[in-house]
């Protein structure tokens, strides 16, 4: 893999050595591991260009369905053998234990699978017959995609955006995070390797300047964004005038509320992973747990039990469960909010500093704050690393309150071990996705949120279904005879 400033443009790979560059640091050691370029807007609209020009004038968006996901399936082939070296690289650049790193990466080819049987199913025609006549609803790719992604998931989510869209029979402008810019480069490889014609996918190296020269681009036809709320708040404004089709995925601070009868083995594992998992860098992340008063002691000690059981250490060590942060600015901003809740009047019960004999690298303790207020900062601010802080409620009414007293809404959970009031509890939340007895991530089914958590909704069959315009096309009966040369991308 080459770690220099490159773009891949009109389906190959070119130098940039005009763009300032950006150093990409091993977050384990501090090491530098490469560079980037920070894409110049000049070089951000050569890549629009290819992929406007792509879709208008090219066959993609006009392949069939199944002739798509046979490309999207070859490439998953190709990548196949490949997932140790991507996986040490996903490491390499953000720090997640190997062991996860090689999950996320198995699990990405899992996804395009997946994504490939759903096209490969799917009628692109409608035809429906009405009290007032008959009618052909037609999904047509949206067009050209500008897709943005963030550093704590990118193998996952450049497929998450990239293999819809391009099943779809959309083009796509592709940025990742400028903090791990390089694993994509497999991606687009394979993809290449696999039959995807030049320009269908380009992607783009840079930071805040690059993101923005994209969202801008009068070419662009839909966003599909996944980071910050405060990122997503500036794309809204950005594109408000022109009517760009939006999809963000946002913030959380979501809540995991314990019932008074829960089985405590149950709310340790489940918050364990749902906190510290990729330690803590997850944005729907369990990162406040609500404990009845009657039990909060328990509660208390089985979240401590399960910080205390993930392990801190070099991530390319298989045993090691609990990675570093991903740069030395977030675990700058991890360590303000665990300075803060001690100032605050939080009661620090473990973790909160650096993991002794871990001098280089970017690493926090799996910390837990309890005797919480849901009015404090770090009860209602993302933290977005290894932070977890237990709140008291009175009853069922005041935690679901205290849930949703939130600016956020991207996911939730309870533990219980009635059903019933498990499925009372869900509905009750407002959150796009929600949990039981569980911290779950399936992008089998649709995920996103609510509030400040954002609009829309990536994976499952809704994820691929967010690439395409509806067209209504009502008819008479005389038309009806030629509606199958419609089917274009039907399964048959």
């Amino acid at each position: 893999m080459n770690f220099q400033p490159r773009h891949f443009i009109d389906g190959a790979w070119s130098d940039d050595l005009s763009s300032p560059r950006i150093e990409v640091v091993t977050p384990s050691t501090g090491a530098v591991l490469g560079h980037a370029a920070d894409a110049s807007a000049e070089v951000v609209a050569s890549a629009v260009d290819s992929a406007r020009r792509t879709f208008d004038e090219t066959a993609w968006s006009s392949l069939s369905l199944v002739e798509r996901a046979a490309v999207i399936e070859r490439a998953a082939d190709l990548l196949e053998p490949r997932v140790d070296d991507v996986a040490h690289l996903l490491t390499a650049q953000m720090g997640a234990p190997i062991t996860v790193a090689k999950g996320m990466i198995t699990g990405g080819l899992g996804t395009m699978r997946f994504l490939a049987q759903c096209a490969r199913e799917y009628s692109l025609v409608d035809v429906r017959d009405t009290d007032r006549g008959s009618a052909a609803v037609v999904k047509t790719p949206v067009g050209v995609v500008a897709a943005i992604a963030p550093w704590n998931g990118p193998w996952g989510m450049a497929i998450g955006k990239i293999i819809p869209a391009l099943l779809a029979g959309c083009t796509v402008v592709f940025k990742p995070a400028p903090e791990t810019p390089f694993d994509v480069g497999y991606l687009a490889d394979a993809l290449t390797e696999a039959g995807l014609p030049a320009g269908v996918l380009n992607v783009v190296t840079g930071g805040p300047d690059t993101g923005r020269a994209l969202v801008e681009h009068p070419g662009i036809d839909k966003i599909s964004f996944t980071g910050s709320t405060v990122a997503g708040q500036r794309i809204a404004e950005t594109v408000s005038t022109r009517f760009v089709r939006t999809q963000l995925e946002l913030g959380g601070k979501s809540a995991a509320i314990v019932l008074d009868d829960a089985d405590m083995a149950s709310v340790t594992a489940g918050i364990g992973t749902g906190c510290f998992f990729n330690s803590g860098q997850v944005c729907a992340a369990l990162s406040r747990v609500l404990a009845p008063r009657s039990r909060y002691g328990e509660v208390v000690t089985a979240v401590e039990k399960a910080a205390s059981s993930w392990t801190p250490g070099d991530p390319f060590d298989p045993k090691t469960t609990l990675g570093p942060l991903v740069s030395r600015r977030q675990r700058d901003r991890v360590e303000n909010y665990i300075r803060l809740g001690r100032e605050t009047g939080a009661r620090l019960v473990s973790g909160g500093g650096r993991p002794a004999g871990m001098d280089s690298g970017w690493y926090v303790e799996p910390t837990v704050f309890a005797d919480v207020d849901n009015s404090m900062r770090i009860a209602r601010e993302e933290i977005f690393g290894p932070v977890v802080v237990v709140i008291p409620y009175d009853d069922l009414d005041d935690a679901v309150s205290i849930a949703n007293d939130s600016d956020f809404g991207l996911h939730g959970a309870v533990f219980t071990r009635d059903p019933q009031r498990a499925l009372d509890v869900a509905q009750r939340i407002n959150a796009g996705t929600f949990s039981i007895n569980n911290f779950v991530y399936n992008n089998r089914v649709p995920f996103g949120g609510v509030k400040s958590s954002g609009i829309g909704r990536d994976s499952g069959i809704e994820g691929f279904e967010a690439y395409f315009e509806l067209k209504t096309i009502n008819f008479d009966e005389t038309t009806r005879a030629a509606l199958p040369s419609l089917r274009v991308g039907a399964s048959e």
